[in-house]
């Protein structure tokens, strides 16, 4: 079992900035993915960000060049600095990690832009 907190989120005038963390724990196997997933209203949840425990990163075409993710392997920890958001961008965020085929979410938190 692996629990994913996460925190960070909240409202932010429209071209702001949040960070969101989530902290890992419990069974952590080396080579798993950490990412961030959003779901906005009325839509799919959909990967933003994702890296790998080597540090390799790939991002929606929506937040390449405004969201960053970053990881803390020592830690269990990943981070996403989000930075000129949009009201688009309101959604909840959901942490999440995956290693072969196992994969586990946190409870989400909530990120609103307004305009």
């Amino acid at each position: 079992q692996v629990q994913l907190v996460e925190s960070g989120g909240g409202l932010v005038h429209s071209g702001g900035s949040l960070r969101l963390s989530c902290a890992a724990s419990g069974s952590i196997f080396s080579g798993n993915t950490m990412g961030w997933y959003r779901q906005g209203p009325g839509k799919q949840r959909e990967l933003i960000a994702a890296i790998t425990s080597g540090g390799s990163t790939n991002y929606a075409d929506s937040v390449k060049g405004r969201f960053t993710i970053s990881r803390d392997n020592a830690k269990n920890t990943v981070t996403l600095e989000m930075n000129s958001l949009e009201p688009e961008d309101t959604a909840v965020y959901y942490c999440n990690y995956r290693w072969t085929i196992i994969t586990y979410w946190g409870q989400g938190t909530q990120v609103t832009v307004s305009s």
